[in-house]
């Protein structure tokens, strides 16, 4: 069968197996997702800021939290913490279930014919998205700066920031929450089309959202490119794909600010 075939399968044909999530269960799922994300990077904050920060034991939480923030060090170590917090919370949820973890994330090999092809559509989005940042005068990168100039090592903040940052997110958005609303609709190949597009549409909404950081105009492009993360999803069948990818756009992200920002 050939890639282009086994690609539509993915999108129209998704494996007939019982949903490990019911409607409501997805719902508290894709709600309970979205606070233990955030409660994670302020338990992460919160502990790296204690290790880290000058005087971090004698710290309120408040100044903690508001040090911590523009730290890079204790940023970086607080992405880390959540990405390890929250993959086993994943890993956890999914075994509970009774699911099974590569099967259920899509952690599973994927075509190095599609990747040139996703590839190939990420360079075009970069691009575009570049080219209307400097038309428009923005800088997405700037709360970068105060991370750049007070971490202790620039390879602390590129590990967090291109590496682990998006395997978690990945697994969060593209992974748990995109097969978990994915398969609300997967009783026949029809639905399982509508469920792909559905997952696709509001775990890009919530992903996009949550970059509390940037303004309206960066989010809007955020969601862009969660969309691309998601087919790159469903062309691929697999996870990994989305994660590559997202590397690869956060290290040519950091890689301009290290040439020209920083």
């Amino acid at each position: 069968m050939s890639n282009h075939a086994s690609s539509v399968n993915h999108l129209s044909a998704p494996p007939q197996r019982p949903a490990l999530f019911s409607p409501l269960g997805t719902f508290l799922l894709v709600v309970g997702m979205v606070i233990v994300f955030f409660m994670s990077q302020l338990l992460g904050m919160y502990i790296a800021g204690r290790l880290w920060l000058p005087a971090g034991n004698q710290l309120s939480i408040g100044n903690l939290f508001f040090l911590g923030s523009s730290d890079g060090t204790v940023v970086s170590a607080s992405i880390i913490i959540s990405c390890a917090l929250i993959t086993a919370l994943i890993l956890l949820v999914v075994h509970l279930k009774g699911g099974r973890v590569k099967e259920y994330l899509a952690l599973a090999p994927f075509s190095w014919k599609v990747f040139v092809g996703m590839f190939g559509l990420l360079l075009l989005f970069m691009v575009g998205s570049q080219a209307l940042t400097y038309w428009l005068a923005k800088s997405p990168s700037l709360f970068v700066d105060p991370l750049y100039d007070s971490v202790s090592s620039v390879w602390l903040l590129v590990l967090a920031m291109v590496i682990v940052a998006p395997i978690y997110e990945e697994l969060v958005f593209r992974g748990i929450l995109w097969s978990a609303i994915a398969e609300q609709f997967s009783s026949s190949s029809a639905l399982g089309k509508s469920g792909a597009i559905i997952a696709s549409l509001v775990t890009s909404l919530i992903f996009a959202t949550i970059h509390l950081q940037y303004g309206l105009y960066e989010i809007s492009t955020i969601v862009i490119l969660a969309l691309i993360f998601c087919y790159a999803r469903v062309k691929s069948g697999s996870l990994l794909l989305p994660i590559v990818l997202h590397i690869i756009n956060n290290g040519i992200a950091m890689g301009q600010y290290l040439l020209y920002g920083a």
